[in-house]
């Protein structure tokens, strides 16, 4: 609170009376923060001609504004590890975040369910929290790792991303690739 309070030029009292702790301004933050990458979400989706180009254009939206500003994706995102100080998060910042994630599971939901049809609607079930956590898990993943040449682009990792959720990691080990037609045993006899 003592850094924060002195990058915007004032004191901790201040920044105490309108958030109450760190809690109530990680919170504010919070909930700033996930509005923006929301309505950016949502925007990228939208302009999308296909529900994998939708997908790929969220996918890619997330990681370039968790890239663009790391430190507050990490302090907006936190729960469940508690502060510096070791105190639990706020249970109001991990409502937040999950409103949010909540909000972004419709917005992947509906153009699936579209797309599939009448009757096969239900397969979507748990698929758009199961890719949520794909997507963040992947993405926290990568933007803790050293830049180096074998770290993926922002743009190569959004497409990588896409893939798992659309295809899978090996589509070419699936049942129906890798089924070969029986061999007879009785050639010719």
């Amino acid at each position: 609170m003592e850094e924060i309070a002195a990058a915007a030029g004032t004191s901790k009292s201040v920044f105490y009376r309108y958030f109450g702790d760190k809690a109530g301004l990680q919170q504010a933050v919070g909930e700033v923060v996930l509005s923006q990458m929301q309505r950016r979400i949502q925007e990228a989706a939208q302009s999308a001609q296909t529900p994998r180009e939708g997908l790929l254009a969220m996918v890619s939206a997330y990681l370039q504004m968790a890239d663009t500003s790391p430190n507050v994706y990490t302090f907006v995102t936190r729960s469940g590890s508690g502060d510096a100080e070791g105190a639990a998060p706020s249970a109001s910042v991990s409502g937040a975040l999950g409103h949010f994630f909540d909000a972004v599971a419709e917005m992947i939901a509906a153009p699936m369910r579209m797309h599939l049809g009448d009757g096969k609607q239900a397969v979507i079930g748990y698929w758009p929290k199961a890719a949520i956590g794909l997507v963040r898990n992947a993405g926290e993943q990568w933007l803790g790792t050293p830049d180096s040449p074998d770290k993926p682009g922002q743009e190569a990792m959004a497409r990588q991303i896409t893939a798992w959720l659309c295809v899978g990691i090996a589509p070419e080990l699936s049942p129906s690739s890798t089924t070969k037609p029986p061999v007879s045993t009785n050639e010719g006899h």
